[in-house]
């Protein structure tokens, strides 16, 4: 056996294998760096398509923008606010103009490609008519405003620039679509490239096998029987290696993501016990405007507030709550001597063994209380005028319950950061010497990841449906009504009679919406219904919204009559929101046989 062995090893031929043998490793190699760089080039050429899509997008916003306030502009003849009202519309149109044209011309700034598709210039050609017309019209427009010209020659422009707007997002939808269809060919393309130096790849490797794997194998089999059970070994533990290193990388950049998200989404600083800063998000660091290498010597609540005795407080704070963690508002004092108003969450944290910290998470709640405060002073200075302001006032209450939704939304799927810094902390903790272990414990986190997005995704449509913003209000209360009937297993039915598919205002969408849910969850908290009938119809000037149900019904008046009840305070803000979008209400109830709300809004 040693002979045959020895004799065998005198007649391999190692420079030629080495040879072969480095010759189809560098193919491989070079193949994959090819691969590679293509897909890093495509993956950049990706990232910018998708800031054009998304810019392109953003034209559709800023001209219904435009025209909403243009349309604000008209309908209201306040002196104090037109200066400002025009100053907006000037910005937004300046805005939008010049988004338009570096997507039509190029822009080396915002990286937009200089050459086009023949389509996409026959697009861009097309719409340009528009573009010059809601420009030109909005400048002669805000011309006759500052020159007190005719109001009939104005209300001509608006409806000039309102049509024109309306063509406008529609061709704009095309180029949309255009720029979707040519990002998908590149994708396409590069996945075809990828086949084909993947199927090289595997030819390269099929090559290697026949005529140098297996002609030495068969030469060497005995001399090096047991090295290749060890080379077997290694391979695996290779591999096992080369797996938990992929995990590591892969929770790595995941967890620089969320790390990302925090500091940019998130007001939330590390400190210790003794209320030293650890660390401050970027995002809260530019909000007190604390520089780390300026004002490392100061704790954190020297950083918040000037005011000596509102540090101390935060200290008592600190110190009294460390180990039990806090929250509440807090009323602090800017460097400028502006109020600051925060919402703030101190939850105790234990590192290691003998080490803890406290991870602050705040909330800028400064505009919500000012606003609440400002109502409160407009209440007290002039009695006379409330009846007068009754409508500012409601205005104020119902964009503020807007904001406030829309920005619960938002914190909602950022102050996950809680659960998302346990979650960091947990993976940092992984032990890859117990490789068993950690594989376990990884798929755990990702599953658990997996489940807060999805939970995030459920509370930010319960708060605003997308089908709202993306496809209208037909859509939306189809939806609320199917999600509604699943949930309390009322017969919930939607009709749109008169295949209404028109697109409103998206502050008129939102109110209608609202009306639309309030009244059905109405109809199922306190009618005791089983069934619930939504009927959309519409004329040329009034959408029609009417909401039936067979439950046991109630006294009109008797209701109108306690406005402090539950029932009451509920039937004056559905009045006074629909009152907001220049609409009516119509109520009429049988006790004992049901109700039919009726909302009628101009259009």
């Amino acid at each position: 056996m040693i002979k045959e062995a020895k004799a065998f090893s005198e007649n391999l031929n190692f420079k030629k294998l080495k040879q072969m043998y480095l010759f189809a490793l560098i193919t491989i190699a070079i193949t994959i760096l090819l691969s590679q760089l293509l897909i890093q080039h495509n993956i950049s050429s990706q990232l910018n398509d998708s800031r054009l899509i998304n810019i392109s997008g953003r034209q559709r916003m800023l001209s219904q923008k435009l025209a909403k306030e243009i349309l604000i502009l008209n309908s209201f003849s306040d002196d104090l606010n037109e200066k400002e009202n025009i100053s907006n519309i000037k910005k937004t149109l300046e805005t939008w103009k010049f988004t338009h044209l570096a997507l039509e011309k190029g822009n080396d700034s915002l990286k937009f490609p200089h050459e086009k598709s023949t389509l996409l210039l026959a697009l861009f050609k097309d719409i340009k008519s528009n573009v010059d017309i809601i420009e030109s019209t909005t400048i002669q427009y805000l011309n006759n405003r500052s020159n007190l010209r005719d109001d009939s020659e104005n209300q001509e422009k608006v409806q000039i620039i309102l049509d024109n707007v309306v063509e406008f997002v529609t061709k704009m939808n095309r180029i949309v679509g255009q720029y979707e269809y040519e990002a998908l060919e590149k994708v396409t393309r590069q996945r075809n490239i990828e086949y084909g130096i993947l199927s090289f790849t595997l030819l390269v490797l099929l090559l290697e096998f026949l005529y140098i794997f297996k002609p030495t194998n068969k030469k060497i089999e005995l001399l090096i029987s047991k090295l290749l059970v060890s080379e077997r070994r290694a391979i695996k533990l290779a591999r096992d290696t080369e797996a938990i290193s992929i995990i590591k990388e892969n929770s790595v950049k995941e967890l620089k993501s969320l790390n990302y998200a925090m500091e940019n989404t998130l007001l939330y600083c590390r400190i210790s016990p003794q209320g030293k800063i650890i660390h401050m998000g970027d995002k809260f660091s530019k909000l007190l405007q604390y520089n780390p290498s300026f004002d490392a010597d100061k704790s954190f609540a020297q950083a918040l507030t000037t005011i000596e005795k509102e540090q101390l407080a935060i200290d008592r704070i600190i110190a009294d709550k460390q180990r039990s963690g806090w929250q509440g508002e807090l009323n602090t004092t800017d460097r400028n001597g502006n109020m600051r108003w925060l919402d703030m969450s101190m939850i105790p944290v234990r590192i290691r063994k003998e080490e803890s910290e406290l991870l602050v998470i705040c909330f800028n709640i400064t505009i919500r209380k000012n606003a609440e405060l400002e109502v409160e002073r407009l209440n007290r200075e002039n009695i006379i005028e409330k009846i007068n302001q009754q409508k500012i006032i409601s205005s104020k209450i119902v964009e503020n319950q807007e904001n406030e939704q829309n920005r619960i939304a938002r914190e909602i799927h950022d102050g996950i950061g809680q659960m998302l810094t346990g979650l960091k902390f947990s993976l940092e903790s992984i032990n890859l010497d117990d490789k068993e272990k950690s594989a376990q414990k990884i798929e755990y986190l990702k599953k658990l990841s997996l489940d807060i997005i999805k939970g995030v995704r459920t509370a930010t449509f319960n708060l605003m449906p997308p089908e709202l913003s993306d496809h209208g209000i037909v859509s939306s209360i189809a939806k609320l009504a199917l999600e509604l009937a699943k949930l309390t297993g009322k017969n919930v039915q939607f009709y749109n009679k008169t295949d209404f598919d028109q697109r409103l205002d998206s502050l008129i969408e939102i109110n209608i919406y609202r009306l639309t849910q309030e009244a059905i969850n109405n109809a199922i908290k306190y009618a005791e219904s089983s069934h619930i009938i939504v009927q959309l119809s519409h004329s040329n000037k009034i959408l029609s919204i009417t909401v039936d149900d067979n439950g046991k019904g109630f006294d009109v008046t008797t209701v109108e009559k306690k406005r402090n009840s539950e029932s009451g305070m509920g039937l004056l803000f559905m009045k006074e929101r629909v009152q907001y979008i220049n609409g009516r209400v119509f109520i009429n109830s049988i006790p004992g046989e049901g109700t039919r709300i009726t909302f009628n809004i101009p259009i």
